[in-house]
């Protein structure tokens, strides 16, 4: 099983680019047990979603 170290970083990396089909099995099982980096995943989205908004609104 992955780190919490290596969840959270591609819970980053898949913001950006689509994990590839191992990355994204190891990710979602380590995610099945590990509350803290499902709850960095969830932050991670927010995070994106409101810095998306305040770009759209900035001017």
């Amino acid at each position: 099983m992955i780190s919490c170290k290596e969840a959270t970083r591609l819970a980053s990396i898949q913001l950006e680019r689509k994990l590839s089909l191992w990355e994204r099995a190891q990710f979602r099982f380590h995610l099945a047990f590990c509350v803290g980096c499902r709850r960095a995943e969830r932050q991670f989205a927010f995070m994106r979603q409101a810095m998306g908004a305040w770009m759209s609104h900035k001017d």
